[in-house]
């Protein structure tokens, strides 16, 4: 569904080329929509760690919660200035697993197919998280509840909607999008949306 767009003045620099402001939160996915029971869910993290886990959705509530303010921008055009989010910090899933010096990318995959990778460095940024909450509010099932990754500083394709299991790779692997001609970086302000040569 496409968003309300508000008019922006010219040359602001929070807004990333290309890009038109909403007010809605659209609802842009795989088209699927898993049932995740929250005493189902599971979050696994592993690979190139050690110490590897499997997080009980108690479990992950008792980490560390963090909050977060962020702008959200979707490679469809549109953005979201000012998102609320609440989940459990990325860098604290990095301190409980400790990866191993190998450790270079992260592939997320989600409980409805999806994956996507990342450099272990940008997942690292102080504004990452896994998010159970918006706009104080748990995230509801058509935005990626019970849990989901956002990553502001690159296009939502980055973080993974109902998230389930977290891979610390030495390599990169290219996920859904990025297998069909997406960027692999997906920097907002540099317009940085495709990337053909990705294609086998």
């Amino acid at each position: 569904m496409a968003g309300k767009a508000l008019r922006k003045p010219s040359g602001d620099s929070r807004l990333p080329p290309g890009q038109h402001e909403v007010t809605d939160f659209p609802v842009l996915d795989l088209g699927l929509h898993p049932e995740i029971r929250l005493s189902d869910w599971c979050l696994h993290i592993h690979g190139h760690v050690e110490n590897p886990v499997k997080l009980s959705w108690a479990e992950f509530q008792q980490l560390p919660q963090f909050e977060d303010v962020s702008d959200f921008h979707c490679v469809t055009t549109w953005s979201q200035f000012a998102m609320k989010w609440r989940g459990v910090a990325f860098f604290s899933i990095s301190e409980l697993v400790r990866p191993k010096p190998s450790a270079a990318h992260v592939f997320f995959k989600g409980y409805d197919g999806y994956s996507t990778s990342n450099p272990l460095s940008a997942c690292l940024d102080d504004d990452v998280l896994i998010a159970h909450s918006w706009n104080g509010e748990s995230l509801s099932k058509e935005h990626g509840g019970p849990a989901r990754v956002i990553l502001p500083k690159r296009y939502a394709w980055k973080g993974a909607k109902f998230v389930r299991e977290i891979v610390f790779l030495d390599r990169e692997i290219l996920g859904f999008w990025e297998l069909r001609g997406y960027s692999k970086t997906a920097d907002p302000f540099t317009n940085d949306r495709f990337a053909p040569s990705n294609l086998p």
